[in-house]
């Protein structure tokens, strides 16, 4: 099957992401969101990143120029009808996945791919919400989606090698690195980080150190290259919340999540999208 136009359904920080790096790699590019604002913001982001990249030359002004041009925003579904494959990537909630795809399942073409951007929910359980699970799978993007290389790609049960080997040869016309993996809570990616995250807020809540040194451990003695809290106010802490609660109702009580995550989402504090999570961030995101 040939992709030649994407959807992508939400324009938060994940979808405006998956936009870019679509149209970047030549696909007509059509993203939907609910408020026109959340469109207007996300291609103030997009056209922000690119910029950047067309300053340390990784981009050129032909390239950058056309790659803009082909990304359209609408807020109606029906307008990705034409689309070969559209990509989801709303909030880390099942039920709202499940609602969205049945009504795309109606929408797109019958050929279309389905693929969900979900970090953590089964896929199964996703495509059994349509009427083509065989045309249904999982494409996980990192988070900045223009930098990272990784897509984790999770075949449902039904997924068939058809719709797999399309996303492949998607992923990697984007310039990403497609690893294949199977269809179990949290997948391979989260499953191993989320925990650790997870364990690190455990630590703040007991007392055992400091956010900052906490992540200054993590940085200098495991050499990543963000500490496990500043990484988890840039995820959204609302939404590690969600996936450590998919982890702990899919593989059992050691992923139960810190009471401490869960009284800091309740007080609205998110990370860098609400200027405060364990960490402060100024309108930009950037941290004082």
């Amino acid at each position: 099957m040939e992709v030649r136009k994407i959807g992508v359904v939400g324009a938060g920080q994940m979808g405006s992401g998956i936009a870019q790096v679509a149209a970047q790699a030549g696909y007509e590019v059509v993203l939907r969101d609910l408020e026109e604002g959340y469109l207007e913001r996300a291609l103030t982001s997009i056209r922000r990143s690119m910029g950047k990249l067309l300053e340390k030359g990784r981009l050129d002004q032909e390239t950058h120029d056309a790659a803009l041009a082909r990304i359209s925003t609408t807020l109606h579904l029906s307008d990705l009808g034409d689309c070969d494959l559209v990509v989801e990537a709303i909030v880390e909630h099942e039920p709202a996945k499940l609602e969205l795809f049945r009504e795309l399942d109606g929408l797109v073409k019958p050929g279309a791919i389905l693929a969900s951007n979900t970090s953590s929910i089964p896929i199964t359980r996703l495509a059994a919400g349509t009427r083509r699970p065989e045309r249904f799978i999982g494409m996980h993007f990192m988070n900045p989606v223009p930098l990272m290389e990784l897509v984790e790609v999770i075949r449902g049960h039904l997924t068939d090698d058809e719709t797999a080997q399309t996303v492949l040869r998607v992923a990697r016309r984007m310039g990403k690195t497609p690893v294949e993996v199977n269809d179990y809570p949290g997948f391979v990616s989260n499953r191993v980080l989320l925990p650790m995250i997870n364990e690190a807020i455990q630590c703040v809540m007991e007392g055992v150190a400091t956010p900052e040194a906490i992540d200054q451990v993590m940085k200098l003695g495991m050499n990543h290259p963000m500490g496990p809290l500043a990484l988890a106010d840039l995820i959204g802490l609302d939404t590690c919340l969600s996936i450590m609660e998919v982890l702990h109702r899919g593989l059992g009580d050691k992923y139960r999540p810190s009471p401490l995550l869960r009284r800091m989402v309740e007080a609205g504090l998110l990370g860098r999208k609400s200027g405060r999570g364990f960490y402060r961030y100024d309108e930009k995101g950037n941290r004082i």
